[in-house]
């Protein structure tokens, strides 16, 4: 709770005159009977308190007092909180192109990311530039074929890393790991070149330690966020920390660009070339800003997001022993009890008790579990209620997931409810939508699903697991840690078998 107490300080450090007026003129305006509901704000500060250590989880409470759509003062900001699919397809879908601009966190403009970044730019022509740019030359289904060997030879490093662990007894990190599985996986993609290494824990840490520290700052509150008058203080000193971690990556970006456009032309045929060359196209309104930026947005999130997923899957399996049997007898069945038969990603349409744990991973641990935050550029009625312009809006996709009215027994990991129907997370169900919807659907989705699934499928394939120090599935911790993502708050240790 520092940051209750920083907010504190930050009232009686600011003039709180200022405060007080803009309470004052905000309160003037008589509430609308169209407006959504919402708890009753206290003077200045509004519903913050409400927010609590677990945003995602205090306000699927509330909306189970509120309603799916509900109306809260966070500081000065007003935002609209939707919880429901039908609510969240009006958003994302019927009224995107009036709600698709972005709510900007402080800590998002450290070294000016929010006006370079794909992800947090307005949807202008520059944004539909670079989301071309992503969709042909980062994340095309050509592009994805081509490199599935590269995927399956990271796969491999990792099961020989996994070998030398469970030949030894020792306990294996699967978050670390797995981080380390993506990270690669994404950078030879990229680059051509491995970012981590399983036997030195300096490297792959640095980085994790970075991206973490990006999500946990980018999504926990700030008082800056709540009262933008106090921007310049940065009183909770998350912005300056963002720049630390901004600054590292994007130094090593550059410096990545600039050993590629010093040397002779080589063509590596990766994606920094096929985006080099976009960026050195005449008249191109990519720059290398742009680029720099967009490779600081794809690693965190990609690296980040997927290897989270995966130690979630792993430890609700184990978790539920009978599942974790149902899914590797899918496993064998499919692809054979051959030691030497390795996982293809063409498997994957073949496998739909995997399919369903992923998706039921998903739903019960959606890597941002309020996804990135939307902004109204116009009022906008949605469901006869007004979103005021300029309000922001949240879609609580983790309350979602846990809501009896759309899923049965929902805090229960069970698989089958996707063998009964043909929900998926591509962003047409929207009960089920982990990579939101609409224009800002994430990019990456399709470099996720498979990473997710081979990985998965792989581990589980080739090992059984036992859990470290004489555990029981009854000690896993399944506490989460909220950032912008959530994370597992104690990794899953665990000890591997040959199968």
């Amino acid at each position: 709770m520092n940051y209750l107490l920083l907010l504190l300080l930050a009232f009686l450090a600011c003039a709180s005159i200022h405060v007080l007026i803009i309470f004052i003129l905000g309160t003037k305006k008589s509430k609308s009977s169209k407006d959504p509901p919402g708890p009753n704000p206290f003077p200045i500060i509004g519903n913050i308190l409400e927010l609590g250590n677990q945003p995602h989880q205090s306000l699927a409470k509330l909306s189970q007092n509120y309603g799916p759509i509900m109306s809260l003062n966070l500081g000065s900001i007003k935002t609209i909180v939707i919880s429901s699919p039908k609510l969240a397809k009006e958003i994302l879908h019927k009224h995107d192109l009036i709600l698709s601009n972005r709510t900007i966190p402080d800590t998002i403009r450290a070294l000016d990311h929010h006006i370079f970044s794909m992800v947090w730019m307005p949807p202008t022509n520059q944004w539909r530039i670079l989301r071309r740019a992503c969709a042909n030359k980062v994340f095309s289904p050509q592009l994805l074929d081509s490199t599935q060997i590269l995927r399956q030879k990271k796969v491999q490093e990792l099961l020989d890393f996994v070998n030398e662990k469970s030949e030894k007894g020792e306990t294996l990190d699967i978050g670390e790991a797995t981080f380390i599985t993506v990270l690669n996986s994404i950078s030879n993609t990229f680059f051509s070149m491995d970012l981590g290494h399983y036997n030195s824990s300096n490297k792959p840490q640095e980085f994790k330690d970075i991206f973490f520290g990006i999500m946990k700052e980018a999504g926990r509150p700030n008082v800056v966020d709540f009262f933008p008058m106090l921007r310049k203080l940065d009183p909770q000193g998350a912005r300056a920390r963002m720049n630390k971690y901004f600054g590292k990556l994007i130094d090593f970006f550059d410096g990545l660009v600039e050993e590629r456009l010093g040397r002779e032309r080589k063509l590596s045929n990766d994606v920094l070339d096929s985006l080099l060359e976009v960026m050195m196209e005449d008249n191109s309104q990519v720059t290398r800003p742009h680029l720099l930026h967009l490779f600081l947005d794809l690693f965190v999130a990609g690296t980040d997001t997927t290897s989270s997923t995966i130690e979630w899957a792993m430890s609700e399996l184990l978790c539920n022993p009978e599942k974790l049997e149902k899914v590797r007898k899918e496993l064998q069945q499919v692809i054979g009890k051959d030691e030497q038969q390795q996982f293809e990603e063409s498997h994957i349409t073949k496998l739909p008790y995997l399919r369903a744990v992923v998706k039921e991973t998903f739903r019960l641990h959606p890597p941002i579990p309020l996804l990135v935050p939307h902004k109204s550029e116009d009022n906008v009625e949605i469901c006869g209620f007004m979103v005021p312009k300029d309000a922001q809006i949240l879609v609580n996709v983790w309350a979602m997931g846990r809501d009896s009215s759309i899923w049965r027994n929902p805090n229960e990991f069970s698989p089958e409810r996707f063998l009964e129907n043909d929900v998926d997370f591509k962003g047409q169900d929207f009960e089920l939508i982990p990579f939101g919807a609409g224009r800002r659907i994430c990019p990456g989705l399709p470099l996720a699903s498979r990473t997710i699934h081979i990985v998965l499928a792989s581990l589980l394939y080739n090992y059984d697991w036992k859990l470290a120090n004489g555990k029981k599935k009854e000690d896993i911790d399944m506490t989460e840690t909220y950032g912008i993502t959530l994370h597992k708050a104690q990794p899953l240790q665990v000890i591997p078998i040959h199968a």
